[in-house]
């Protein structure tokens, strides 16, 4: 299997201290991530700040968008993103024209899985071309205590066969990689495990070690 990447979602909701954040993990991370938080604090200043300090990383506008699909996709690009997301459940048709305006300006598309969806949906997604969904496990469920189950695992390769590349959020922690050895994971995501942690550059070399562990180097 291919290595997966490292991203770390800045879900800041002031742009100080997710550019300070990000420029003490820039080169330990192989992905920046402008998160839902700090796209709605600050606009598309966030995103065109990461831009303009990290010129050669990867950078995701984490819209989580829903409607209005093509004008969202041309503000995240046209501000420096290279990925931008849109939520499971909204309609082919703003995906579509999202994915239109990301391949215009060289870029991608993420299917955010929030909520109801079936493997039915996610088919239709690739048949119109999105290549790559997030399966997040998100804020308020990590806070009611749930953790990675069997069935995650389970969905996680069924998404995969259909020929999803997968990213994976929610809570992660290195000790946590592990239980995706099987899964063909394009990225793991992690937040306030990086950021928050004392040593942040040490969290961020602790994840990367525990990938090359499992995926080599």
């Amino acid at each position: 299997m291919t290595r997966p990447a490292l991203q770390v979602a800045l879900d800041f909701t002031a742009l100080e201290p997710a550019l300070a954040a990000a420029r003490r993990l820039a080169g330990h991370v192989d992905i920046l991530e402008a998160g839902t938080l700090l796209c709605l604090a600050c606009g598309m200043d966030a995103v065109r700040a990461l831009r303009r300090d990290h010129p050669d990383h990867l950078l995701v506008a984490d819209f989580k968008a829903a409607d209005a699909g093509e004008t969202l996709a041309e503000l995240a690009f046209d501000a420096g993103a290279n990925w931008m997301t849109v939520v499971c459940a909204a309609p082919l048709a703003t995906m579509e024209r999202a994915l239109a305006v990301a391949e215009a300006r060289g870029g991608d598309v993420q299917i955010e899985l929030f909520g109801h969806w079936t493997l039915d949906d996610a088919r239709a997604w690739r048949r119109l071309g999105i290549r790559q969904a997030v399966f997040h496990r998100g804020r308020d469920a990590q806070a009611a205590g749930q953790t990675w189950s069997r069935d995650d695992l389970d969905r996680l390769k069924a998404l995969s066969d259909i020929g999803l590349e997968m990213s994976v959020t929610g809570g992660i922690a290195a000790g946590d990689l592990p239980l995706f050895r099987d899964i063909a994971a394009k990225v793991f995501i992690a937040g306030r495990a990086l950021y928050g942690a004392t040593d942040p550059a040490a969290a961020a070399i602790g994840f990367q070690q525990a990938i090359a562990d499992i995926w080599g180097a």
